[in-house]
């Protein structure tokens, strides 16, 4: 559970200007369908996808993958799909015990390290990477809303980077109000960001979770193939979100054994960019068959 900090409540109604992009205060989001499906992965291979001090979060076994992609309908900066691929984690000098970040979330300072951040429009790259370092990048992206099944696609240069597909649950209106933690690498910098979020969702665990993720032949996400995806855990559909992205950012260092040859993306990525909302082309590369 979480309440809305105060100086969130004491600002809102008024304005904004960063980096030159205009907005009404909270940033926040309204009436937003999103999914989620969460995959069991190996969890000495996602070490490999963690900076220090970032641990994969273990559930019995395994590490978990969490794929989320949210329809922004209603923003500060206009609509937008988030196409999010993360690792669950926790933030220490050493790894958590099992089982329980998920219990204590702020005692283990748990949250997802995301591996990458398609996103629809320009503006959202600018303001999520540039304010708070966020990866986003643009991508050619859908969110598709059946009876049967919610779906989304990733592509990049015409060729296929990811497709995610969940089955929805009959009962959507499950409350939970949570603040999610996002921790993410930028300017060579570890960033975290909080997204407070009060909704309704529905949740099928287990054999109930009918999800299907698959890695295409865009080589951005190869590596990741690595990790071993297992069949899904849990499936979650939220109808309409509403949350509140908090003002509060941290940052750290990133520090490595060896100074890097090459200098991590810096702010040479945003300073150019402008603030148009306009999307890319609808993704088109093929979906492998269920069966492949």
């Amino acid at each position: 559970m979480f309440c809305i900090p105060k100086r969130i409540k004491d600002y809102a109604g008024r304005f904004s200007l960063v980096d030159g992009i205009p907005f009404k205060l909270p940033v926040s989001t309204e009436n937003s369908p999103a999914l989620m499906a969460i995959f069991p992965i190996n969890p000495e291979k996602a070490k490999d996808f963690l900076p220090k001090g970032i641990h994969p979060f273990i559930l019995w076994k395994n590490a978990l993958l969490i794929v989320t992609v949210i329809d922004y309908r209603e923003t500060t900066i206009g609509k937008y799909i988030e196409y999010s691929i993360a690792i669950a984690c926790t933030r220490a000098a050493k790894p958590a015990p099992r089982l329980l970040p998920g219990i204590f979330m702020r005692l283990f300072n748990t949250g997802q390290y995301v591996i990458d951040l398609p996103v629809s429009s320009e503006i959202s790259v600018k303001g999520g990477k540039g304010i708070w370092g966020m990866p986003k990048h643009q991508g050619h992206l859908d969110f598709k809303i059946s009876e049967e099944k919610v779906s989304s696609q990733y592509d990049l240069d015409g060729k296929l980077v990811t497709y995610v597909e969940i089955k929805p649950p009959k009962f959507t209106r499950l409350p939970v109000k949570v603040r999610a933690s996002n921790y993410c690498s930028f300017r060579g910098m570890l960033m975290k960001s909080d997204i407070l979020l009060n909704t309704h969702f529905g949740i099928n665990l287990f054999s109930k979770a009918k999800a299907r993720f698959v890695i295409g032949d865009h080589p951005r996400l190869q590596d990741m193939k690595a990790l071993d995806i297992g069949k899904p855990l849990a499936t979650m559909y939220l109808p309409s979100i509403s949350g509140v992205l908090d003002d509060h950012i941290e940052s750290w260092f990133l520090d490595l054994k060896e100074l890097p040859k090459k200098a991590p993306e810096g702010m040479e990525s945003v300073i150019n960019l402008g603030l148009s909302e306009k999307w890319l082309s609808p993704p088109t590369a093929p979906i492998p068959p269920a069966d492949e």
